[in-house]
C-alpha cells in the first residue's frame, strides 16, 4: 500500500514533538506520525545539508511531510545547551500551543573505555539523553494533565540491558547504556506518577538499526546484519503507543520485536521512502 498523509487519522488534531529528527529513527518516527494525522515538530541540530557529516536535516523531513500533505514545523535546538531546550519549548508552544506527544530521541553518543572516557562528552551524553528528556517532560506535562491525555515515549536501547557473562569484547557503550538505564527508570517513575492522569508513558529499544548514525559508529556489520530491525518497526510502535488508550498501555519497556509480535503489528510503508 502506497505511503500517504491520512489527515483525518488516528492522530488528527494531535501536536507531536520529535527530537532528533534530522535522520534515522526520528525522522522516520515524524513521518509516521504525521501519516497519522498529527502535527509535527521537529527538533535536531542540523538544519541544512552541510551541517553535519551525516546525511539529513529537520528542513527536509519537514519538507517531506509538507509536500505530502501533512503539517510539520522545524526548530533548531542544541539539546546539550539549558537555555537552547528553554528556547526550544518556548517556540513549540508559540507554533502549536502546547504538545500531547512527546518523543525523546535526540542523542549524542560517543564510544570509549571508562578509564579513557572524557569528561565532557560523558555530560554531554547525559544532558541530552537524560536531562534533556526530562525536562522537556516537565514542560509540557501540565498541559497533558489538564487535558487528561497525553503520551510520552522515549527511545531507549539494548545498551541499557546489564551485561552478561561471557562477556564480549566491550566497545566503549558504558555510558551509552548507563544514559539509556537512566531515561528507563524515569519513565517507569513517571508512568507511576501519571497514570491516574491519563497520561501514558513509555520506553521502547528499536534494536539494531541501519540509520546514518550506527554506521558511522560501525555499528552494522556481517556477524549481526541479520539481526536488524527496519526504522519502519520502531515507527509503527510508536504510533501505536500514541493512539493506545492511555492506562491500558503505560509504564512498559520494550524490546522492538517481542513488542510487535505481541500487538500483531507489522512496519508500515513510510512516506519519502522509495
Amino acid at each position: 500500500m502506497t505511503a500517504r498523509i491520512d489527515i483525518n487519522g488516528p492522530l488528527a488534531g494531535r501536536r507531536a514533538l520529535v527530537t532528533g529528527a534530522s535522520r534515522g529513527i526520528g525522522q522516520a518516527i515524524a513521518y509516521r506520525l504525521a501519516m497519522a494525522g498529527a502535527t509535527v515538530v521537529v527538533t535536531g541540530r542540523t538544519v541544512e545539508e552541510g551541517g553535519n557529516p551525516l546525511p539529513g536535516t529537520i528542513m527536509a523531513t519537514v519538507k517531506t511531510i509538507i509536500d505530502a500533505g501533512g503539517s510539520a514545523h522545524a526548530l533548531a535546538c542544541d539539546l546539550t545547551q539549558a537555555d537552547e531546550r528553554q528556547k526550544l519549548i518556548e517556540l513549540t508552544r508559540a507554533l502549536v500551543g502546547s504538545v500531547d506527544i512527546l518523543v525523546n530521541n535526540g542523542a549524542v553518543t560517543f564510544y570509549f573505555p571508562i578509564k579513557e572516557f572524557p569528561d565532557k562528552r560523558m555530560r554531554l551524553m547525559f544532558e541530552v539523553q537524560v536531562m534533556a528528556a526530562m525536562e522537556l517532560a516537565q514542560a509540557f506535562l501540565p498541559d497533558m494533565i489538564a487535558a487528561g491525555a497525553g503520551n510520552i515515549i522515549y527511545i531507549s536501547s539494548g545498551a541499557a540491558l546489564h551485561p552478561q557473562k561471557p562477556y564480549a569484547v566491550a566497545r566503549g557503550g558504558t555510558v551509552y547504556g548507563m544514559c539509556k538505564a537512566a531515561m528507563e527508570r524515569f519513565s517507569t517513575g513517571l508512568a507511576a506518577e501519571v497514570f491516574g492522569d491519563h497520561v501514558a508513558v513509555n520506553s521502547i529499544a528499536p534494536g539494531l538499526v541501519a540509520t546514518p548514525g550506527a554506521v558511522h559508529h560501525n555499528l552494522i556489520t556481517p556477524a549481526n546484519k541479520a539481526l536488524q530491525s527496519p526504522v519502519e518497526a520502531i515507527a509503527e510502535a510508536v504510533c501505536f503507543l500514541c493512539r493506545s488508550p492511555a492506562q491500558d498501555v503505560t509504564g512498559r519497556v520494550d524490546q522492538i520485536k517481542p513488542f510487535m509480535k505481541e500487538f500483531g503489528l507489522l512496519p508500515a510503508s513510510l512516506i519519502g521512502r522509495s
